[in-house]
């Protein structure tokens, strides 16, 4: 009988098949070996695509002659850097005696590209191939990966969505960087006085700079409105609360061409007219006009998915997209969360059968086992199916990102922010189990010579999951002073006493005054606002059916998106506040993205990597053709490489350069300027 090769993604990883495998194995040179099954590994990427140079010399020159670069055929290679482990696989893939292969790289779709490409350059014949599929890497969901293992080739249509989106990156990448490069970056080098630059371009990498630079100038060109609101102080029973007047219907200051939105003035003598209206008559008589009693629920918040996990330690921790999933990552690798690269907020109702162990595991854990154990002797987990937080058809690849509880051990190894973030992750799973909050609200509508004023007060009711959930910032929930007067927290005994209140009742007006404000310019992205514009960004766009389509998917992929950031960080186009976590676009980031602005502009906007994503999920369901979709995306590089080649916009390019550049105190160009 014939051998079983396990191959796994990282050495870590194969440790844990062989642990839950029980193999005898004995330790050899790039993999473990027992008496019927072999476990080896990947490190990441063992193979490549190939530069131009490999296909001919003379391309390894840019030159816009060569241009587009369309082969009929790629090349790949295996990376030099790990070409030992890459010939160890190669061996052990067509060992005589291995019979059966177990695909058990990540699951998803670059974990299925990194198999193929090293299948594909190890020329692998004749094998039994089977696809393990897991969400964790707890010993049971190993075992289940690879019992229920599939027949590989029920994931060819995944491949092929895999290779298709590297090539798609690749072709994009090689020909418009050096088209743009050989066109307009001397004109960058000419204006900072620097001695060469190059364009790097990427169809999500450009437009995620595109997002950046444009909120820059939104922010740049906003001009604040002042305005003015008026509000009144009132008193029940020595208590004292604060109306804000609005211009309802009948109102004698109801003049729109006066009015800022309903709440205000845009000039101050018109919010003064209204105060000495309301203080002609002495004392003012104010009278509540209505009372209006009603409770409010406030649901547990869906479980993580990476982006709002990445949101969530951007602004709560001040830590970059990156840095959250190298973390959780990690946590995963240790068996204590399941996978961390998913899209999914809900669980499967398969994982909703097992849930006690999830739980059962929590109450180990110190900060949260009074809420597991609260959990478990409740019944609301056993309906867990039923509620909105299991939902099939809302996961793709995998569900939420949860703990698994397990491998608490390994948490006292790890560094203090990666408990942290376990416990975020711990908090927000056990809030799913409890009830809702509740709270009392009650809005007063305060009546002075038929001008109302408006109060709103809420009190907490019922904690329901909010005792579970971890203290928020100060700072996260800070309200506009353009938005409306907010909900007033009050207390149980003044709650008491707005139960009593009737329309007709009397208040005392103690005086009115003004509150000036002014209006407020859109907020720069931080790393987690950032991450989630790019999960959303359907927001962006208009056309119906492209929205609904990259609703799914967004900007990138969950595995992808913090990647990105940092490489537009490391190439200087975008500067990330380590302190804020907030991003500003680089001088020169803006001005690359003028010169993509003006020759290329679909690649700045989420239709193009809309539309490319349908066709990516169109060939991972199989409803496209390989072929189709290539066609379609050598005659997009095709047009935009003879527009590009057909104009000359570095003249025109300046201005916009000078416009960027007063905002930029330390440019190479003013430097230069100075000297002279």
């Amino acid at each position: 009988m014939g051998k079983s090769l396990y191959i796994a993604e990282k050495p870590s990883v194969a440790q844990e098949f062989a642990k839950a495998l029980k193999l005898n194995t004995s330790r050899r040179d790039g993999y473990l070996e027992g008496e019927d099954s072999i476990v080896t590994w990947c490190v990441g990427h063992l193979v490549t695509m190939s530069y131009p140079e490999a296909y001919d010399e003379k391309l390894k020159k840019w030159s816009l002659q060569t241009l587009p670069f369309l082969p009929e055929e790629f090349k790949y290679e295996v990376i030099p850097s790990v070409k030992k482990q890459f010939e160890i696989v190669k061996g052990l893939l067509n060992r005589p005696d291995v019979e059966t292969i177990y695909v058990c790289t990540d699951s998803g779709r670059e974990g299925e590209y990194i198999y193929r490409l090293v299948e594909q350059m190890a020329g692998v014949r004749g094998k039994k191939r089977r696809r393990v599929w897991i969400d964790s890497q707890t010993e049971e969901e190993i075992l289940r990966g690879i019992r229920e293992a599939k027949d590989l080739s029920e994931y060819d249509n995944l491949a092929s969505a895999a290779y298709l989106r590297a090539k798609e990156d690749y072709l994009m990448g090689i020909n418009f960087s050096r088209l743009l490069t050989l066109k307009y970056g001397n004109t960058i080098s000419s204006y900072l006085n620097t001695k060469y630059t190059v364009i790097s371009v990427g169809r999500v990498m450009t437009c995620v700079l595109g997002m950046v630079v444009r909120r820059e100038r939104e922010i740049r060109e906003f001009v604040k409105t002042p305005f003015y609101r008026v509000l009144g102080d009132f008193g029940l029973h020595g208590r004292r609360f604060e109306g804000e007047w609005r211009a309802v219907s009948g109102s004698a200051f109801c003049e729109p061409h006066r009015l800022y939105k309903e709440n205000g003035f845009k000039k101050k003598e018109d919010a003064e007219g209204l105060i000495r209206f309301l203080e002609e008559e002495k004392p003012p008589q104010a009278r509540l006009f209505s009372v209006e009693r009603k409770k409010e629920k406030k649901n547990p918040p869906l479980l993580f998915n990476l982006a709002e996990l990445q949101n969530e330690c951007s602004r709560r921790f001040k830590l970059s997209p990156d840095e959250t999933l190298r973390v959780v990552q990690e946590l995963y690798e240790k068996k204590l969360v399941t996978y961390p690269r998913t899209d999914a907020r809900v669980l499967s109702t398969a994982v909703a059968k097992e849930i006690g162990k999830n739980l059962s595991g929590l109450k180990s854990y110190g900060k949260v086992s009074q809420f597991a154990s609260e959990v478990l002797a409740g019944t609301s987990w056993k309906g867990i199916a039923k509620t909105r937080y299991v939902n099939d058809k809302q996961i793709t690849d995998h569900y939420a990102i949860i703990p698994t509880g397990q491998g608490l051990g390994a948490l006292k190894s790890l560094a203090p922010v990666s408990e942290q973030i376990y416990e975020v992750i711990a908090r927000r799973f056990l809030g799913i189990f409890y009830p809702a909050a509740e709270y009392q609200k009650v809005q007063l509508v305060t009546e002075v010579r038929e001008e109302r004023f408006f109060s709103s007060f809420r009190v907490l009711l019922k904690e329901g999951y909010l005792r579970v959930q971890p203290q928020a910032p100060d700072s996260s929930k800070k309200k506009s002073e353009e938005d409306e007067t907010e909900d007033v927290r009050v207390d149980a005994e003044f709650l008491e006493l707005l139960k009593g209140l009737k329309k007709g009742d009397s208040v005392e007006a103690s005086g009115f005054r003004i509150k000036e404000g002014e209006t407020s310019p859109p907020k720069r992205y931080n790393s987690g606002s950032m991450i989630l514009a790019m999960e959303n960004a359907g927001q962006l766009i208009e056309d119906e059916e492209l929205r609904a389509q990259i609703k799914g998917s967004g900007i990138g992929t969950s595995a992808t998106r913090a990647e990105i950031l940092k490489k537009l960080v490391n190439n200087q186009y975008i500067a990330l506040n380590k302190k804020t976590q907030i991003i500003t676009p680089t001088l020169l980031g803006e001005m690359i993205y003028d010169v993509v602005r003006a020759s290329i502009y679909s690649l700045l906007n989420p239709e193009l990597t809309a539309s490319w994503e349908k066709g990516l999920t169109q060939m991972a369901e199989g409803t496209i053709t390989e072929e189709v979709y290539m066609q379609k995306l050598e005659k997009f590089i095709t047009d935009k490489t003879t527009n590009v080649l057909n104009a000359d916009y570095r003249r025109a390019l300046c201005p916009c350069f000078d416009a960027s550049a007063k905002f930029y105190k330390n440019n190479n160009k003013k430097k230069e300027q100075e000297k002279k």
